[in-house]
């Protein structure tokens, strides 16, 4: 897994503050536990004592991966990426063309993501068929659920 992530340095700052979080608020509270379900004495019956462990197992699963995505950033200078096509940043406004309706998202990198808000990672199958498009453009995008008709309204960088 050395496939490098594209995000921006908004997307990486958020992610190490989150490592930073877990790592020194997080992490001490679940030791606390781990040691006052150690002086209660026997460990084998001792549930809060394994579900402390079983939590801090979790959250070192957790800090490695981010981990993991932080050293593998790419950093994208969003001000070098062509304004006339979908490119890393863009807000597409599409038309899709089954439903007949509109649909906006903005193309993010890691830490950035936000579905809800359609911010949407760049590495999706949906972004990646959007990726390079121009305005007009009808595109064809294979998805998981199937397969999505969009036309391109629109294509801005105003975040």
């Amino acid at each position: 897994m050395s496939e490098r992530i594209p995000m921006t340095q908004v997307g990486y700052n958020k992610i190490r503050a989150e490592v930073e979080c877990f790592e020194n608020e997080e992490m001490p509270k679940i030791e606390k536990r781990i040691a006052a379900a150690r002086a209660e004495g026997d460990l084998s019956e001792n549930a809060e004592y394994h579900g402390a462990r079983e939590s801090q197992g979790m959250l070192q699963a957790k800090i490695n991966l981010l981990k993991d995505k932080l050293s593998r950033a790419d950093i994208i200078d969003t001000s070098n990426l062509p304004r006339d096509q979908v490119a890393f940043s863009a807000r597409v406004v599409v038309k899709d063309l089954d439903f007949d309706d509109e649909e906006t998202f903005i193309l993010v990198g890691a830490g950035e993501e936000d579905y809800d808000e359609g911010r949407i990672l760049v590495t999706s199958p949906l972004a990646q068929g959007l990726l390079g498009k121009k305005l007009g453009d009808k595109v064809k995008i294979d998805v998981p659920a199937g397969t999505m008709n969009f036309e391109i309204l629109e294509i801005n960088f105003d975040g």
